[in-house]
């Protein structure tokens, strides 16, 4: 089917509309209001304890989420592609949850679970270690929300690569762990690697689950992006909301830098 030529700009003028307002007008308007009172007021305003302690605590998050994510994401990736077994379609269900559940029931499930009166709330009671409210209930509701993105990126490189060269080299008397290592892993690296950058990126940017299982108190359980909200919604600091955000924004769009930047290298090879 072939369209006018009218038919086509009339396309491309919709597309770029709904773009532009959808994402060029808001991301303008936030650096102009983080830098319309100068870059000095805005590394002031990333400089301050609270912000220092929130981007490094989600850094911290992301460093623990992201290998986590790739030992259990391989793994499961692994048991969906080579494996026959009963319960398959139910673990492929699973691995998608995160994408229908909201974050909000994640954040309330995990306090049913893990809370001082939850299922597994003897764990704080009797060890004392604090998960609702702390780092590792923070930890948990990033890695279910970030679950399914290695799974599904190298899950389609498995299916692509096949088994032979595995067999080949089983024959040979290669061992799982040399097979795994030597000809499983070089060949789903491009795979892995995009799981890993959509993981950063959906961890540093992660506020529903968050706030849930977090108390929020700067420099003890406060990431980036409930550091804009605190700022905004609690402290009514709009300029320190903008200049927080800027700061994530700006985590983001390296992360999507490196992203293109694989793209373009996996392209070459």
């Amino acid at each position: 089917m072939r369209t006018s030529t009218a038919a086509r700009i009339s396309l491309r003028t919709v597309a770029l509309g709904y773009l532009v307002l959808l994402l060029a007008v808001p991301i303008v308007l936030i650096l102009w209001r983080t830098f319309g009172e100068g870059v000095g007021t805005f590394i002031d305003s990333i400089r301050t304890p609270a912000a220092i302690s929130a981007l490094n605590l989600s850094l911290l998050i992301v460093a623990i989420t992201v290998p986590l994510n790739v030992v259990f994401g391989v793994g499961t990736a692994l048991a969906l592609v080579r494996g026959r077994f009963r319960g398959r379609g139910l673990i492929q269900a699973v691995v998608d949850l995160p994408f229908a559940v909201s974050p909000i029931v994640v954040g309330v499930s995990l306090i049913l679970l893990w809370g001082s009166s939850g299922w597994f709330g003897g764990i704080e009671n009797s060890l004392g270690i604090r998960v609702i409210f702390g780092l590792p209930g923070m930890v948990i509701a990033t890695i279910f929300v970030t679950l399914p993105f290695v799974v599904r990126e190298v899950e389609p490189v498995l299916h692509e690569i096949g088994t032979e060269q595995e067999q080949a080299a089983s024959t040979l008397g290669a061992s799982s762990a040399q097979t795994f290592w030597r000809i499983t892993l070089p060949a789903i690296r491009w795979g892995l690697t995009y799981g890993v950058v959509l993981t950063i990126a959906r961890a540093l940017g992660e506020f529903g689950a968050v706030i849930m299982v977090s108390s929020g108190f700067p420099g003890v359980s406060q990431t980036l992006t409930l550091l804009v909200h605190s700022r905004y919604i609690d402290d009514h600091n709009t300029y320190g909301a903008y200049a927080a955000a800027t700061l994530l924004m700006g985590l983001a769009v390296l992360t999507l830098l490196l992203m293109t930047l694989l793209d373009r290298k996996r392209s070459t090879t």
